[in-house]
C-alpha cells in the first residue's frame, strides 16, 4: 500500500489555539480545527487553487426544521463549482433552508422527521430557485447558464444516516472491524461523473437516440464533450434549450435542440442506521480524492488527534500533488491562486466525528452551530 507520509510541521500557535470561532487563514488555506456538533465533534478545511475559489461548503448543528421543537441533528454540505463559483454559493445560502422548510411542514402537518424524500424535494427545490435566478439573469449575465455545482450532503438525524450526492463529491465513513480492530473504509457515495462505465450506460439508457451524448474527448471522456459531471445544480444549458443559444459562448452550446434535460440535479440517496462501529465520515470534493485513495483518508484520520484533522487531509494531499511535480509542498505553498490550478484543485474537506451515544438524540441543549467554509457569510447571489 502507498504510504502518504507528512511532508510538513504543525503550527504550534494553530495547534494551541481555541479561538477559531469562524476558523483561521494560512495563506490560501482557511481551517476551522475543531469544534462540537449534536452529534460528536468535527473539522473543516479548505484550500483554493482557483483565481475565484469554487467550493463552498457548511455544517449546520442543531434543529434541522423550521420549528425547534422539531428534530434535531447535523448537516454538512459540500458545494463543488465550476464555471464560476456563483451556483456553489447559492447552493450554500439555500438548500439548508430548503430543507428546514420542507422537513417543517411535514413535521408540523403529518408529524414526520427527516426522510430521503425531504431532501430530494430540498435539490429540486434549489435547482428550480437557481435556474429561475438564470431566466432572470439571462439577459444581463448569460454565462450565468454554464455555471453549475456538484452537491454532497449528509444529515444525522434520529440515529439515521442521509447521503445525498449529485456530482463526484465523495463521502467515506471510517468504520470499525470488530474482527480485527481495524478501521475499514466505506465509500457511502454514489459519482455521477462520465469516466464510470456505469454513468455513461445511464446517460445512453436516458438519451437512446443521441449517439454523442458521451463523447472521448482528449482522453476524458464527456457529457455531450463538454462537461464530464452528469448530474448537478446549476448547468442550465444542459438543462433547458432556452439557454443553449446565443449569447451563451459557443463552447457551451450543443448543435441540435434537445427535448428533455441532458443532466439532472436528481440526487442519489442513501439511508442507514447509525451504529456504534462507525467512526467518523469523511466528506471532501473530488480533489482530495485525486491524492488520496479512502483507505489512506481513513488511516490518517484514525491514527492522528481529532484536532486539525480535516487541515492534516489538505496538507496530506497537498504533499502528495507536490511529489507528483516532483516539487517540495513548501515551495508549492508560494504559488499563488490562479497558477495554482495547475497542480491541484479547490479541495475543502469536512470530518464528522460520530459519538454513537449522541447520534440518535432528538434535542440538545448546546450551542445550534452554523459555519460556512473558508468563512464565507451569505453574501452574494441569493433569493
Amino acid at each position: 500500500m502507498r504510504i502518504v507520509s507528512p511532508c510538513w510541521k504543525p503550527s504550534s500557535e494553530a495547534e494551541n489555539s481555541t479561538k477559531d470561532s469562524n476558523g483561521r487563514f494560512d495563506g490560501l488555506l482557511w481551517h476551522k480545527d475543531f469544534g462540537s456538533h449534536v452529534n460528536g465533534e468535527f473539522s473543516m478545511a479548505v484550500v483554493q487553487a482557483n483565481s475565484l475559489l469554487e467550493d463552498h461548503s457548511q455544517l449546520e448543528s442543531g434543529p434541522m426544521g423550521s420549528l425547534d421543537n422539531g428534530p434535531h441533528g447535523t448537516f454538512v454540505g459540500v458545494y463543488d463549482g465550476h464555471g464560476g463559483p456563483e451556483t456553489a454559493r447559492f447552493v450554500c445560502n439555500n438548500l439548508f433552508k430548503n430543507i428546514k422548510t420542507i422537513l417543517g411542514a411535514a413535521f408540523t402537518s403529518q408529524n414526520q422527521g427527516m426522510s430521503a424524500d425531504v431532501i430530494m424535494k430540498a435539490f429540486l427545490a434549489t435547482e428550480e430557485e437557481f435556474l429561475s435566478l438564470v431566466k432572470e439573469l439571462w439577459q444581463e449575465k448569460p454565462q450565468i447558464a454554464s455555471v453549475g455545482s456538484c452537491c454532497l450532503v449528509g444529515v444525522i438525524c434520529s440515529g439515521y444516516l442521509y447521503i445525498a450526492n449529485a456530482g463526484d463529491s465523495r463521502v467515506v465513513l471510517g468504520k470499525l472491524d470488530n474482527l480485527d480492530k481495524t478501521v475499514k473504509a466505506i465509500q457511502l457515495s454514489s459519482e455521477h461523473n462520465a469516466s464510470y462505465e456505469s454513468v455513461r450506460e445511464e446517460l445512453q439508457l436516458r438519451h437512446p437516440h443521441d449517439p454523442q451524448i458521451v463523447v472521448l474527448k482528449h482522453k476524458v471522456w464527456r457529457v455531450k464533450g463538454i462537461i464530464q459531471v452528469s448530474r448537478s445544480i446549476g448547468d442550465a444549458y444542459l438543462k433547458k434549450t432556452e439557454f443553449n443559444k446565443a449569447p451563451l459562448l459557443a463552447k457551451f452550446r450543443v448543435r441540435e435542440p434537445f427535448e428533455k434535460p441532458i443532466m439532472t440535479a436528481e440526487p442519489s440517496i442513501l439511508v442507514q442506521k447509525v451504529v456504534p462501529e462507525d467512526q467518523f465520515l469523511i466528506f471532501a470534493s473530488d480533489g482530495l480524492w485525486e491524492h488520496l485513495s479512502n483507505q489512506e483518508a481513513v488511516d490518517i484520520v484514525n491514527t492522528s488527534s481529532r484536532h486539525g484533522i480535516a487541515k492534516k487531509l489538505v496538507k496530506a494531499a497537498l504533499c502528495e500533488a507536490a511529489k507528483k511535480r516532483e516539487m517540495r509542498y513548501s515551495d508549492l505553498k508560494k504559488i499563488d491562486r490562479g497558477v495554482r490550478r495547475h497542480f491541484h484543485d479547490d479541495i475543502t474537506v469536512v470530518v464528522l466525528f460520530l459519538d454513537t451515544h449522541l447520534a440518535s438524540r432528538n434535542t440538545y441543549r448546546g450551542p445550534f452551530i452554523s459555519i460556512k467554509g473558508a468563512g464565507y457569510s451569505s453574501s452574494g447571489i441569493e433569493h
